[in-house]
């Protein structure tokens, strides 16, 4: 079980803060492919994952870094200075 977090538009298009997500997904890229399968608020806030930055367990990442072991994967917008 993967503690999911979604943050800014993404939280927005989805609908949800955080979820739990039972998965079988080797990677982020997996688990996204997973989401977005699941109905279309998913399939859109996924459209472009080239306006996404992943975290895993905190740490940023990219989408092919693999989620054996990891307790939490956050979704958000690149940030802007400030």
């Amino acid at each position: 079980m993967i503690d999911i977090l979604y943050f800014a538009w993404v939280r927005e298009r989805i609908g949800l803060a955080r979820e739990q997500v039972d998965t079988q997904a080797a990677t982020v890229a997996d688990l996204v492919a997973e989401l977005r399968a699941r109905e279309e608020r998913y399939a859109l806030a996924f459209s472009d994952l080239s306006a996404l930055r992943v975290a895993v367990d905190q740490d940023l990442t990219d989408f092919d870094a693999p989620l054996a072991g990891v307790r939490e994967v956050a979704f958000f917008p690149p940030m802007t200075g400030g």
